[in-house]
């Protein structure tokens, strides 16, 4: 007896799932997360940092307006299996192009991730057909991602800082067109509450992102005890202090919030408006772990090498982005903003004039101290609220 074809459209009779194909299309972003690490180990200045943001941002933008589609359509169905294939074969292209984006590669960074978007925005139109009710909706997105490839093609085909303006733009035109409801003449806009959409799936996608982001920590402290030809005491202290970082940044996220994001999302009035708010917030978090990851790679590889300026930004400034996110994160989740993150940005700011003339396992250790404070504190309280709940 032959299996029933699957549907094009996922079925919201039951809960949606993540499948195999969405974990083996994740791969790709693995090697993204990785690129861009270390772009900006490799380019540790202001403008460095901004580059690297505006590259995150493609990255994660190409990522999530994906994985709305597979939260919208069935990943089994033939059509997307090979849609989600030919994304995944492009996406690397984009990720090899990372290092150098701003140099030789950025028209190969450019067309690849501008085919992405529209590409991806083109066949779902192809295969809804004007007259499903969706079809308006991604009409619309189809004319704000056309504008913004525009801006990373001529980017791409520029140099310098107009390189740099077009794709800050062309960021800025995907980031922030969804919110407005991506407005067209003669289209209208779209309006979040008909977004039909799974929050199990949605919230289990972030969470399996913030996974791969962790795990560049983990291959960046690993890769950097690997190359020491003889650990002694500092590198072995260097170790230890990077591992505890990781573990308490996974266990600020996923032990005291990640749980009981698909709840919220589900239970909302609004869904599609809580499900974007995640992708905007999720995009903060992440580079948070990004940036740690960097300075995880300073601390293991160099624990005794003396502070230098750019080693603080990226020491404190990886941590900070971390809190930050978590923080909105939490306020989208549970309502409040958490005075433990807040508590814990306060004293890594002020722990900044403290690290000249540190070394950075010391440093380090002062940053890893914070995190785990923080979140010994949202785990010690989220107990409490579920022992007071019964």
């Amino acid at each position: 007896m032959n299996a029933p074809t699957p549907s094009f459209l996922r079925g919201r009779d039951q809960a949606a799932k993540v499948v195999s194909l969405e974990l083996f299309f994740d791969l790709v972003y693995v090697f993204a997360i990785t690129q861009l690490s270390h772009f900006l180990l490799e380019h540790l200045t202001l403008l460095g940092a901004v580059q690297t943001a505006t590259l995150w941002l493609a990255v994660w933008l190409g990522w999530q307006y994906t994985a709305w589609v597979t939260n919208w359509f069935n990943p089994d169905h033939l059509a997307i299996r090979w849609m989600l294939m030919a994304i995944m074969g492009v996406a690397l292209l984009v990720s090899a192009a990372i290092p150098d984006a701003f140099g030789d590669q950025g028209a190969l960074f450019a067309f690849s991730f501008a085919a992405i978007q529209v590409g991806r925005t083109v066949f779902v139109l192809w295969n809804l057909g004007r007259a499903h009710p969706l079809a308006p909706n991604f009409q619309r997105i189809l004319f704000w991602l056309s504008v913004s490839a525009a801006c990373w093609i001529a980017g791409g085909l520029s140099e310098g800082n107009w390189r740099l303006g077009f794709w800050l733009l062309a960021a800025a035109c995907e980031y922030l067109s969804p919110m407005a409801g991506f407005p067209v003449p003669g289209l209208g806009r779209s309006h979040t509450s008909d977004w039909t959409i799974d929050g199990g799936h949605l919230a289990e996608r972030c969470q399996l992102f913030v996974i791969i982001a962790l795990g560049e920590s983990v291959l960046a402290i690993g890769a950097s005890f690997a190359r020491a030809a003889h650990p002694d005491l500092s590198l072995w202290m260097a170790f230890l202090v990077s591992f505890i970082g990781c573990v308490a940044m996974w266990w600020m996220y996923f032990d005291t919030s990640s749980g009981d994001a698909a709840h919220v999302i589900e239970h909302s009035q609004d869904p599609g408006r809580l499900g974007a708010y995640f992708h905007y917030l999720h995009v903060l978090l992440i580079a948070g772990v990004i940036v740690c990851a960097v300075a995880d790679d300073l601390i293991v590889a160099h624990p005794m090498d003396p502070i230098k300026g750019k080693y603080i930004a990226v020491l404190i400034g990886g941590p900070v982005i971390y809190l930050l996110g978590n923080a909105l994160f939490k306020r989208v989740v549970y309502g409040s903003f958490p005075l433990s993150h807040a508590a814990g940005m306060a004293g890594l700011l002020l722990l900044a004039p403290l690290m000249p003339g540190m070394r950075l396992i010391e440093a380090g250790a002062l940053t890893t101290l914070v995190l785990v404070a923080v979140t010994a504190r949202e785990a010690f309280a989220r107990r409490k609220i579920a022992v007071a709940n019964g």
